[in-house]
């Protein structure tokens, strides 16, 4: 699991423009009434630079962000009042517990070992009120497979220009590789790289780590959507409620 985003936190919102904050925060909420229910305390785990956070608390909803990384974090704390607190995914302690818990944009990916991820979604547990939901999406192995798998892509926007490479050995583990450019006033560029990996789950596995947690999985969907994820879908959206 990669510690920090020490670069990549300065260009991490650039580099986002498909993560459809607004669209998602509408679709999370719209879940939570699918499903009858309030979303009470709220937890957005893995926050990184407090998008969706910020957007979930545009709409009333009593939110907090919690992230492992502290430049993620000090992009997230712009003056916008919310709480943000500094913790890893698979060692979460809470003050209190939650009614809410919401994991976006593949954060769970970037635990590379099935037991840090069975423990992330146990300590969930451990903090979440009974009858708590807990939504989570995670890129699909079809995903690391045909679409990460050993390709290169490029990114170029008015801030930075980032080459990324992949490399997938097994069709689940993806090192990611990126290298930033960003121009610097007098022409010249400065390079700044990252390198950090990403697994993908089965659902059978994910399931298994719900259950032992005592979570009730309500639904699979593809991502933004409530109808089961396609062969080729990208990114799994799951929907699980704590039992009791």
């Amino acid at each position: 699991m990669m510690d920090s985003y020490i670069d990549f936190a300065r260009f991490y919102e650039s580099l986002m423009e498909d993560a459809r904050y607004s669209e998602r925060a509408d679709y999370l909420l719209g879940l939570c009434e699918r499903f009858g229910h309030k979303t009470g305390l709220c937890l957005d785990l893995a926050c990184g630079t407090g998008s969706l956070t910020r957007e979930l608390n545009s709409r009333g909803v009593n939110v907090f962000g919690a992230d492992g990384s502290a430049e993620m974090l000090t992009e997230a704390m712009r003056g916008d009042g919310i709480l943000y607190i500094c913790q890893d995914m698979c060692t979460l302690e809470l003050a209190e517990k939650v009614d809410t818990c919401f994991c976006t944009l593949d954060s769970l990916n970037h635990l590379t070992e099935l037991s840090e991820v069975k423990e992330t979604v146990r300590r969930v547990g451990e903090y979440m009120n009974r009858g708590g939901l807990f939504i989570f999406d995670v890129n699909t192995p079809y995903k690391h497979r045909e679409i990460l798998g050993n390709n290169a892509f490029t990114i170029e926007n008015d801030d930075v220009f980032c080459a990324w490479q992949n490399v997938t050995e097994d069709g689940m583990l993806t090192e990611i590789l990126l290298d930033f450019f960003e121009e610097q006033e007098d022409g010249s560029y400065q390079r700044y790289s990252e390198q950090f990996f990403e697994r993908a789950y089965t659902r059978e596995e994910l399931t298994n780590a719900l259950n032992k947690a005592e979570f009730e999985l309500l639904a699979v969907y593809g991502d933004l959507t409530c109808e089961p994820p396609a062969e080729d879908e990208q990114r799994a959206v799951y929907i699980a409620r704590k039992k009791g």
